[in-house]
């Protein structure tokens, strides 16, 4: 039983000071103690350098990362003021980088400061601070240079201050996360290109330079900058592949999340284009990217759906008793970067990945429906585009709903396989890792195969007549297939069943794959030939992943059997036959061509196909370039007839020994 003789009394309640209220409990303020925590900790100081751009001080930010993950931060504004503040009775230095609640930005909406501020709380500089290990502050301002120098939280030797003869204002902030607050402070470049370019997207006025440090010590560079902020990078995302072009609006609004609340200012923006290409959907406030969106997001479902379902009802593109569409439907052909600005922001948490003003969405909302309808109207062609493609997306979307369920239907059956799929043979054994599944060629294989596998680990179903040609065949066809739904009930993973209007319809999991080999296993004649194909096509079309990942063998049957008076030898093709004939010389012998599986003794077969210790496998591999493999399979199975005469009379002759012309 846990002890009972602690005492819970009036001293046993304390609280958290100074640094110790960050360094002990970082994820309240970071929202986690490990990578990503350490990541918002950069994004603190550089929000600060943003809010100066923004509000028209200094036009370029230099982020430097050095191999042993010192940050550092430099903007040309006009200086973080760090000298003695009378109103507070202290320093400003104390105030922005050792107290709490504490800055510069709390009386935004007046106008006064930093009106569209991204960061609000005066939690940013101090919080990293008490997070780092250590922390140096270099400001010019007023004609004085001033630094400050902090470990583990704590300043040492006080405010240096010194007069300067450079012009140039700005902050310069280097610091390095302390292993002792984060479980992880080794972010990678790929962070701060990716914020770094996020942001001169929102900041459009504004230069990003990125410096990173190398193994030779020397400084990569890259620099960002997007002179038409959210519409060149709409146009970037697009990348010429849009069916309309690419429209940008802009408002200003006024109001109040509830009547007893105080008005506050809200500046809008978004840029959007569609494409039956490309899906692209990024919301930005304040520049803070909105990972889960929160109110413009809302907006933007909302104003689109209802718009585009409007103008398909008013131009009677719905069939009778067609079901309206889905924002989804939307969605998968629209190109769209929102970028908004207020001076009062209420977002879910410090993390600022969502905000939640109501005020925002019903002014988004409404300013969103009026500027579609009057680009419907003043851009017809384009208006009947995004109909149209909207509506093939609407139906793909639904054919694909009603595939996935049918299918699923089809797949959820009892997990006694075995008494499910005929003549299906299980192994005894659960441990995924050993289990193999042999596919066989007909009943007579299955017999043969039945008496030489080791039914510890290794399964047989057989393969009942010729198996769709699943490149030609389309998925209704498909799934009406026995032969395919039960080696799929076998297989347990599901279908990926890819359609352009929704990626998410499939039921593959990995994870579920109830054999970590897949053995095809067929004679080998022309007949044998194309079952292992057909196959192997049927699992390239609904299983990729399968072969990808190397779950997906066949099985190398023997074309000769050499019998001398001691031995028997199995040879795979000619060149084996005549190396071992060479290494028997004048020993008597008998060469037979080897049998169809279902006629060999089950000794043979263990030791030709089925001991892993004797048997050969051929691990099937996709090739290098994809598009390859693709090309393959469409060449010599799709509907390219022309092309499959083409290949073989330019490639046959490689295969004449193997064909069976006799």
């Amino acid at each position: 039983m846990a002890n009972k003789n602690n005492s819970y009394d009036n001293e046993a309640i304390t609280s958290l000071k100074g640094a110790e209220r960050v360094r002990k409990r970082p994820a309240v303020i970071f929202g986690s103690d490990g990578l990503e925590g350490c990541k918002h900790s950069v994004f603190e100081i550089l929000s600060n350098s943003i809010d100066e751009a923004r509000d028209g001080n200094g036009d370029k930010i230099i982020l430097t990362k050095y191999s042993d993950n010192v940050i550092e931060v430099e903007d040309f504004g006009r200086g973080c003021p760090v000298d003695f503040n009378k109103s507070e009775n202290c320093y400003n230095w104390e105030l922005v980088y050792c107290e709490l609640y504490a800055g510069g930005k709390y009386n935004n909406n007046s106008g006064d400061n930093y009106e569209f501020s991204l960061g609000l709380n005066g939690l940013g500089a101090c919080a990293t601070q008490y997070a780092s290990e250590f922390m140096d502050v270099e400001v010019y301002r007023d004609g004085y240079k001033y630094n400050l120098h902090f470990e583990k939280g704590e300043n040492v030797g006080g405010l240096k201050k010194e007069p300067t003869t450079r012009k140039k204002t700005g902050t310069k902030t280097r610091w390095r996360a302390d292993l002792d607050v984060f479980t992880d402070i080794n972010i990678e470049n790929e962070y701060f290109e990716d914020i770094l370019k996020k942001q001169a997207v929102v900041n459009p006025n504004v230069k990003f330079v990125l410096r990173t440090q190398n193994e030779k010590g020397s400084f990569d560079e890259k620099t960002y900058f997007y002179e038409n902020g959210i519409s060149d990078y709409v146009a970037e995302i697009a990348n010429g592949n849009n069916l309309t072009s690419i429209q940008t609006c802009y408002a200003d609004r006024k109001g109040k999340d509830r009547e007893d609340k105080e008005e506050y200012k809200v500046k809008l923006g978004v840029a959007f284009t569609f494409s039956n290409k490309v899906k692209f959907s990024e919301y930005y406030h304040n520049s803070s990217f909105l990972e889960h969106g929160g109110s413009p997001e809302k907006a933007v479902r909302q104003a689109f759906r209802s718009q585009i379902d409007s103008y398909l009802k008013q131009n009677n593109k719905y069939t009778k008793n067609e079901k309206p569409i889905t924002f989804e439907d939307v969605e998968d052909c629209l190109i769209l970067v929102s970028s908004s600005f207020s001076t009062q922001t209420s977002y879910e948490n410090q993390t600022k990945k969502a905000i939640t003003n109501k005020f925002i969405y019903d002014c988004m909302t409404d300013f969103l429906k009026h500027q579609l309808e009057v680009y419907f109207i003043e851009n017809p062609d384009e208006a009947l585009k995004i109909a149209e493609q909207v509506l093939i997306n609407k139906r793909s979307r639904e054919k694909s709903e009603k595939t996935r369920l049918n299918l699923k239907k089809t797949l959820s059956q009892s997990m006694d396989l075995a008494n499910m799929v005929e003549k299906f043979v299980d192994c005894r054994t659960k441990d995924v890792t050993r289990r193999e599944l042999y596919i066989v060629e007909g009943d007579s294989a299955l017999g043969a195969v039945k008496l030489a596998r080791d039914a510890e680990f290794q399964a047989v179903i057989p393969v009942r007549g010729k198996i769709l040609n699943c490149l030609k065949a389309d998925y209704d066809k498909i799934f009406k297939s026995e032969i395919i739904t039960d080696l799929i009930k076998i297989l347990g993973c599901g279908v990926e069943v890819k359609a352009k209007a929704n990626k998410e319809i499939s039921l593959f999991n990995l994870d579920a794959l109830k054999f970590n080999k897949i053995v095809i296993c067929t004679d080998a004649d022309v007949d044998g030939f194309q079952i292992r194909t057909l196959i192997l096509t049927m699992l390239y079309r609904l299983t990729p992943t399968l072969i990808d990942k190397g779950y997906v063998y066949i099985a190398e049957s023997p074309l000769f059997e050499i019998t001398t008076k001691d031995k028997t030898y199995f040879a795979y093709d000619e060149r084996e036959k005549a190396e071992i004939l060479s290494m028997i010389g004048d020993k008597k012998y008998t060469l037979q061509r080897s049998k169809g599986l279902g006629e060999n003794e089950p000794e043979m077969m263990n030791l030709t196909t089925m001991n892993p210790e004797t048997r050969r496998l051929i691990q099937v591999l996709p090739h290098e370039e994809t598009e390859h493999t693709s090309f393959m399979f469409d060449m010599l199975l799709g509907d390219n007839l022309q092309g499959r005469k083409d290949f073989i009379s330019i490639n046959g002759h490689d295969y004449l020994e193997m064909a069976d012309i006799s």
